[in-house]
This record gives C-alpha cells, structure tokens and sequence, in this order.
C-alpha cells in the first residue's frame, strides 16, 4: 500500500533536490546562482540572482522534506510555489503541451503534489513514524494555497523586497520590532 507513496515522493523529491542544487551550487549541470540569476532576470524574476537562490533552497529543501515523508505540506508549498512561478514566468505563455513548453509537465507535478498533501505521504514515511497525520481538504488547500501566493508575492514584489531584506542581512541587521519595549521612550527610560 505505501510503496507507490513511496516510489512518487523519492522520484519527486529527488529531481526537485537535483534541480534545486543546479541552482544553488551549479551540480548536475547546472548554470548555478549566476547563470540561473541571469534567466530569472529574462524571465522578470528580480532580481535574478537572490531569486534564483531562493528557488533552489525550495527546490533542495522541499524536494528533500517530500523525498523522507517529513512535513509533507511544508515540502508540498515549498514545491506548490515553486511549480507556480515556473508555469507564470515561463510555461504560461506557451499553452497546454510540454512539446511547445507548455504548462503540461508543472501541471501533472502539481496534481501529484496535491494527491501527496491529500491522502499523506503513505506508510513508508517520517510523518507516518512520528505520528503526523495531516491530510484531506484541509491540507490540500493550506500547502498548496501558502505556496502559490507565496509564488505571487515573491514574482511581484521581490524586485523591492528582496535586494532590502538582503542588504540589512548583509550588514548584519536584525528586522525591527513594533513593541513598546523598543520605542525611543522606553530606551530613555532605562
């Protein structure tokens, strides 16, 4: 009963933690963060290469997490929005049949990653051995919805987002908290 699970999610998960790496460190043929960078950009995913290194970590990440069966609608989104950039920026526009290089092949992907987020990820799972059971409707909607908007607000606002959040990293900044514990009266008070 769980080995077809089992066969569908190492087969996914394993090409996703492939492409992913093409990406982040240019194995198995891959152009890396600047060649991939440098499509994204073509594409309009900017920018290209933050972008790019984002996609791959969903790519390994997600592909890893489907691979074992672990967090199975975590992996689903990661995937989910990855699947839906690819069908935006690059599939849509070229209609139904991979042959042209439609949106068929992220289209079959995503219904097999529905069916994971759906019935689980079978017998032959980490979520199965530690007892996480989430699946139905529920799960369906929540993996898969998560990751396309995520997809969206990656593809329209990252140009501004990204390269922001990236430089305060950069120069070792933390994200600012809205409490009253950080708001210049209580620094004069203490």
């Amino acid at each position: 009963m769980g080995i077809g699970k089992l066969v569908l999610r190492a087969t996914l998960g394993g090409y996703f933690f492939g492409h992913g790496t093409q990406k982040l460190a240019g194995w198995f043929g891959g152009a890396g963060p600047e060649g991939t960078g440098e499509f994204f950009e073509q594409v309009g995913l900017r920018p290209g290469r933050e972008t790019a290194l984002l996609a791959g970590a969903a790519e390994a990440g997600g592909g890893s997490l489907l691979a074992l069966g672990l967090w199975t609608p975590v992996a689903v989104s990661l995937l989910t929005g990855v699947m839906t950039n690819a069908i935006r920026h690059v599939h849509w526009k070229n209609g139904l049949w991979n042959a042209n290089g439609g949106i068929e092949l992220p289209a079959l992907i995503l219904a097999a990653l529905a069916s994971l987020a759906d019935d689980g990820p079978g017998r032959y799972s980490l979520d199965e051995a530690l007892g996480v059971r989430s699946r139905g409707l529920g799960s369906v909607a929540w993996s898969m919805g998560s990751g396309a908007a995520g997809a969206i607000l990656i593809g329209t606002t990252g140009q501004r987002l990204i390269p922001y959040v990236a430089s305060r990293l950069a120069r070792g900044e933390r994200p600012a908290r809205d409490t009253a514990a950080d708001s210049p009266a209580a620094a004069a008070a203490s």
